[in-house]
């Protein structure tokens, strides 16, 4: 893991009902390298009456940079709302203004992996010179990573790349291994968090992925043999993104939760890979 890759707060993990500078001054504050955003988020900033010009200098005030764009989904169908192109558009856009080269998205449509891999491609395309993270999620239409791994690859594109996150690897019921330099090579970032020993049941998975996620290390799903499994795959993520996404931990306020979340974070990272800790740490 390269020691460049900024430690990441992810869009969901502050939730979506702060101000946009309030937003930055928590994830400084708490010592994070960079923020994530999603489509959503950076509007919610533009309704407050920012524009790009102001929401570049609020992150050059407290030196912090935005480094994860997300989401864009659907993407796999034939016919697509103006909503969903808009927001592709959106993304593009951002990654422009931020300069972030990959973009997370996901698919929760069910397709097989000719038709999964081809319009990936097209996204691709239409995405270039930016990066298409597909991210694999057990109650998505790519639910684990074996079928993430085929789509890309099937998709024969350039700009194809694979984003784990920890939480969706254990609930997936994959066991850590050493991924070949060919697996490897397609992972473009990481997103870190735990999980509690028993899931919840498996047509509300996703609530308790969008509603009761742990802190990196503070639950029963080892994350810190999660982030030795990305150290012994030789896998240098371009970005680590902390997301957790947690209704209780939110609830004590933007600013106690990144610091918990940063704080059990840097403890995981200290376990399995010390030089990718800051600085200041």
């Amino acid at each position: 893991m390269s020691k460049q890759a900024p430690i990441t707060v992810s869009s969901w993990t502050l939730g979506d009902e702060c101000k946009f500078e309030d937003r930055v001054k928590a994830a400084k504050d708490a010592g994070f390298e960079g923020i994530g955003l999603r489509a959503e988020t950076y509007v919610d900033a533009l309704a407050e009456g920012l524009h790009d010009d102001d929401i570049l200098k609020i992150l050059e005030k407290y030196n912090i940079k935005v480094t994860e764009v997300e989401y864009i989904v659907q993407w796999a169908e034939d016919k697509r709302s103006y909503e969903q192109k808009y927001k592709e558009q959106l993304c593009f856009h951002m990654c422009k203004l931020f300069g972030v080269n990959h973009i997370n998205v996901g698919l929760m449509e069910n397709y097989s992996v000719e038709h999964t891999a081809q319009k990936l491609k097209e996204l691709c395309q239409r995405s270039y010179p930016y990066v298409i993270g597909v991210e694999p999620m057990p109650y998505s239409g790519i639910p684990d990573f074996d079928k993430a791994y085929a789509v890309v690859k099937k998709a024969g594109v350039e700009n194809a790349k694979i984003i784990l996150d920890s939480w969706h690897w254990v609930r997936a019921d994959q066991s850590y291994r050493t991924l070949t330099k060919e697996e490897a090579e397609l992972i473009i970032s990481i997103q870190i968090n735990d999980a509690y020993e028993r899931p919840y049941a498996k047509s509300i998975l996703r609530d308790e992925s969008m509603h009761d996620r742990l802190a990196p290390g503070t639950g029963a799903k080892d994350t810190a043999g999660f982030v030795r499994m990305i150290k012994e795959s030789g896998i240098n993520p371009k970005v680590i993104g902390v997301e957790v996404i947690s209704d209780s931990i939110l609830a004590k306020g933007i600013k106690e939760a990144a610091k918990y979340n940063f704080d059990n974070t840097v403890k995981v990272l200290g376990q399995v890979w010390k030089e990718q800790l800051p600085e200041n740490k």
